[in-house]
């Protein structure tokens, strides 16, 4: 009896595929922007140089984002069995991407307002100085852009990770079946780790502007093109922390996971004749998917013999069937 429960018997685990390798990336990520972060205000405080200092605590509001990215993966990770939820923790870092774009976008506003500020009240720059800090900036980001970009790519380029099926055998009155495989398929995004990404991505394209800018004030005496430029890099700021909103926020809502593979699932299972009457399919977490399915036939298969139809479908990590005898409409 025991052996047959046990046979039944699944977890909930939907994290994405390279999940401990992201979380890895991104607390390096972490470390290594608390330590420019305090060494600029240290510098700063010694110095008695502003810039330095604003860079830093502006550092601090990246690590924290970045942090909470980290503590996502850490959460996820470490819960990922707690029956308390009940598809698992996969979609943990949806909240805490959801949640870093609402930071990211703060920041483009603030960036904006500084420069708006800047540009109808123009202040002397140091611009040797600023520009050595942009400069530092820079490269600190393009590294900690590096780690989570690799990591990005080992996750929609890694190999494919072929999942295993528990088929059903008795169904109760051959109307109602439970389906649970794992599978990781392609070009499904992590959002924790494209929110982290682009925390950083924005910092480093921040510099980057910055940089170009101070060098035209310098060369040809135009103070303004700084506060212009931060204009600029404010309003590409909001429209990626735009789209990290839109897209982690459709995954939270349980928004529809894939028109196309919907329209796939629903062609194949009613490919006998039979009627799709209800389907549902989410995201549960980086590259699974799960759907719920009722079906009206004439000649009810058991729901073992329609959840094959959908075997080889990447993605697909948690199928219910649910069949009823009826007439075709």
């Amino acid at each position: 009896m025991s052996s047959q429960a046990d046979h039944w018997a699944h977890d909930h685990v939907f994290l994405g595929a390279g999940h401990e390798r992201n979380e890895r990336r991104t607390w390096f990520v972490v470390g290594l922007t608390l330590v420019m972060m305090a060494g600029e205000i240290a510098a700063g405080s010694l110095f008695g140089s502003m810039a330095l200092l604003a860079d830093g605590w502006h550092m601090g509001t990246h690590a924290a984002a970045l942090g909470i990215a980290g503590l996502a993966y850490l959460f996820a990770r470490r819960h990922a069995r707690n029956p308390s939820f009940t598809f698992g923790t996969g979609k943990f870092g949806e909240l805490a991407a959801f949640s870093s774009a609402l930071i990211l976008l703060i920041i483009a506003i603030q960036v904006a307002y500084e420069s708006g500020i800047r540009l109808l009240n123009p202040e002397p720059i140091a611009y040797g100085e600023a520009i050595a800090v942009a400069v530092l900036g820079l490269l600190v980001n393009l590294v900690s852009a590096w780690l989570l970009a690799d990591s990005h790519q080992h996750h929609h380029h890694g190999r494919h990770h072929g999942g295993h099926h528990h088929d059903d055998h008795g169904e109760r009155d051959h109307h109602h079946g439970h389906h649970h495989h794992h599978d990781h398929g392609h070009g499904h995004h992590d959002n924790n780790l494209r929110a982290a990404y682009l925390h950083v991505l924005a910092d480093a394209a921040t510099s980057l502007l910055a940089i170009g800018a101070l060098l035209i004030g310098m060369g040809l005496g135009w103070s303004w093109a700084d506060a212009a430029v931060g204009l600029v890099g404010s309003a590409v700021i909001a429209s990626w922390a735009y789209g990290l909103i839109r897209d982690a926020g459709a995954v939270l809502l349980d928004a529809n996971a894939d028109r196309r593979l919907e329209a796939t699932i629903r062609a194949r299972l009613e490919a006998g004749g039979d009627r799709v009457t209800d389907l549902h399919l989410w995201q549960v977490g980086p590259g699974h998917r799960a759907v719920v399915v009722s079906i009206v036939s004439h000649a009810p298969l058991a729901p073992a013999m329609y959840k094959q139809r959908l075997r080889d479908l990447h993605g697909l990590s948690h199928v219910t069937v649910e069949v009823e005898h009826g007439l075709h409409a």
